[in-house]
């Protein structure tokens, strides 16, 4: 909920609230997984060993991430209330008005670099006090659980872990309503809604929130017992699924010294290398589109930063966890071995990549006047763009970014750039008068309350352009999809690489896999996602460049930014799918030789002897075609040997 939902939902509201490039902010959505990725080896190893209680790994880990989400609500309350542009007699046109431009920090910033680094420190906590969740806690699971109901329970844990997310994108979109400074600032009286591209929602709550709900969740984890009653008898139950040659019966790696040792043996797996390689480039697209997904539908389809998340949780819930949940159920209802579980992962994946077209789908740039669309006069020589013979006496080279929807449906930079003279303020709107850059044919537009009293004409107004883009619900069709089957990989690749290692080797294996998907897929993802949507820009923050800063983006290219996503997506499906494909070709079961089944059903049994010729311990499967058809006599067996 915190890191791929609260994180993730905010990231347009803190570019614009600290002018951040989105380069900037996918520096911040990536220091989760750079801790991550530091962590993984040593709290896996260390908290993986016989002697080691992973429950204390697990509460003293929320404990880091209560801490990191107070951390980085932290800026809210360093930088002074924030100034809505446009709402200033200096933000209209004035005939004998020299705006000069000041370079500081009221213009599009209030934080900048040092803002940068506390929610950087802030990521970094947030990463480590998560790394024990999914590799010492899906460990703990699988160790104290039959292998029957092994996927089960670990699909109904990664569902909790992808209904989290959905819940952090509906609750802080939900946040985005309020405005950020609402217990200082009535913002009805300022004039904007959350309609208005200048509204900054109260992105900070839900830290604070999550800050003391880790607390909660950290006394009953602290309190759990090192395993539960009776995980002796199902670990002694368990068949060795390893792949052919991993399976070797000397001692677990239980030193640090031995640590290199340990990681060659899983290296030396292709099965368990390719599986690695899939979840990188999966973890790539996931990490990606999670915190960028947002900002493009907020700005291929003109809606705002809160109803774009709102979307994104309600698919979320039913497609990731419904997904998550059913990859789990197939693999126990089909009773699949290591072989069959990864052909599942074949072919979910290959539907997915089929569907990632989705992103084809590309609305008309915004009409922008001097970007994507012309003023109504000509513009002036050797000029800025957004200066036209209409307002090239009203003094807008400083205006700060306050746009504006004029009566003839194109949005203006600020009040200035639209030549507007007047102002005044009716409810929760802005409206905007003797705007001599707005043409418009017949009656002028009338804005009136809610309750539809005191109605107003305008020419212009504080608010976003309607949008005409058909689109918006097939995309989300075909996200949902997307996301349906992305998910549905994601339990049976799990359940694929806790089979193909040895038991006592899980838990690092874990590791080293979270540590390969972190370094190939999701530490590079959101850089590469931000550096590619700084690309589609088409107007950057005002006067920055002037004064040396980076500002956040106010005007974005909607068929280069589809483009963009439609290649990233694509290539990761197909890399995906290839990977997977590997995997399965490369996979050899115990009792195999030289990559041939002995027969066309194998009865693995494993057994070692007494002084005698009696089986003191004897396990009995039946694996066939690549499904586990154990059955109640190996349970039959079981009991007897115990017995003897």
């Amino acid at each position: 909920m915190v890191v791929n939902g609260f994180v993730n939902v905010v990231i347009t509201t803190i570019e614009k609230r600290f002018g951040l490039r989105s380069m900037q902010t996918g520096v911040i959505a990536g220091g989760y997984d750079m801790a991550s990725f530091a962590c993984l080896a040593p709290v896996t190893y260390l908290g993986g060993r016989s002697s080691a209680s992973k429950p204390r790994w697990l509460g003293w880990g929320s404990l880091l991430m209560g801490t990191g989400s107070l951390l980085f609500a932290l800026p809210h309350f360093l930088v002074p209330p924030y100034k809505i542009a446009g709402d200033e007699p200096d933000d209209l046109c004035s005939a004998n008005k020299t705006l000069a431009l000041e370079c500081n920090d009221e213009m599009t910033s209030d934080g900048g670099a040092w803002a940068v680094g506390i929610f950087v420190l802030a990521q970094l906590l947030h990463g480590a006090g998560a790394t024990p969740l999914f590799t010492l806690g899906v460990t703990y699971i699988d160790e104290n659980v039959s292998k029957k109901m092994s996927s089960v329970y670990l699909g109904i844990y990664y569902t909790m872990a992808v209904v989290g997310p959905a819940l952090g994108y509906v609750l802080g979109g939900q946040m985005l309503y309020i405005y950020t400074d609402f217990a200082t600032v009535n913002s009805e009286t300022l004039g904007i809604t959350p309609l208005s591209s200048v509204w900054i929602g109260a992105w900070w709550i839900g830290f604070i929130f999550s800050a003391f709900l880790c607390l909660i969740v950290a006394v009953p984890l602290l309190a759990f017992p090192y395993e539960l009653p009776g995980a002796a008898e199902i670990r002694a139950s368990k068949v060795s699924e390893a792949h052919e040659g991993s399976a070797s019966k000397s001692a677990a790696f239980s030193a640090l010294r031995e640590l290199p040792r340990a990681a060659v043996a899983l290296f030396k797996n292709p099965t368990f290398m390719f599986l690695n390689l899939a979840g990188a480039s999966e973890g790539m697209l996931i990490s990606g589109f999670a915190a960028f997904l947002p900002k493009l539908i907020e700005n291929q389809f003109a809606v705002s930063a809160s109803y774009a998340a709102l979307l994104l949780g309600v698919i979320t819930v039913p497609a990731g966890g419904g997904g998550t949940f059913a990859g789990g159920w197939l693999v126990k209802r089909w009773r699949l071995a290591c072989a069959g579980i990864i052909k599942l992962c074949v072919g979910a994946t290959l539907l997915a990549g089929l569907f990632t077209f989705s992103f084809v789908l590309s609305c008309d740039d915004y009409p922008f006047a001097g970007i994507t669309a012309a003023y109504s006069s000509p513009r002036v020589p050797g000029g800025d763009r957004l200066l036209a013979e209409c307002n090239a006496g009203c003094g807008c080279a400083g205006a700060p970014y306050a746009p504006v929807c004029g009566a003839d449906g194109i949005v203006y930079f600020s009040p200035c750039h639209a030549a507007c003279t007047t102002a005044t303020t009716s409810g929760t709107a802005q409206l905007y008068h003797h705007c001599a850059c707005v043409s418009f044919n017949g009656t002028l537009p009338v804005y009136t309350e809610p309750d539809g009293t005191n109605p107003v004409m305008y020419e212009a107004i504080n608010s976003t352009c309607k949008s005409d883009c058909p689109y918006l619900w097939l995309f989300v069709f075909l996200t949902f999809c997307v996301m349906l089957f992305t998910f549905l990989a994601t339990m049976p690749a799990l359940s694929a690489t806790l089979r193909c290692v040895r038991e006592d080797q899980r838990s690092f294996a874990l590791g080293i896999q979270w540590i390969l998907v972190r370094l190939l897929g999701t530490i590079p993802a959101p850089l590469l996602f931000g550096f590619l949507i700084d690309l589609s820009c088409s107007v950057w923050g005002s006067g920055q460049a002037e004064c040396a800063k980076t500002g956040a983006c106010h005007l974005y290219d909607n068929k280069n930014m589809s483009r963009y996503m439609l290649a990233l997506a694509f290539a990761g499906k197909l890399c995906s799918l290839i990977f997977f494909f590997l995997a399965w070709w490369f996979y050899r079961p115990p009792g195999t030789k030289n990559g041939n089944a002995v027969g066309p059903s194998i009865d693995l049994v494993h057994s070692e002897k007494s002084n005698g010729t009696i089986p003191t311990v004897a396990t009995v499967s039946t694996i066939s075609n690549g499904v586990d058809k154990t059955n109640g006599y190996c349970n039959a067996a079981l009991e007897c040997s115990d017995h003897l």
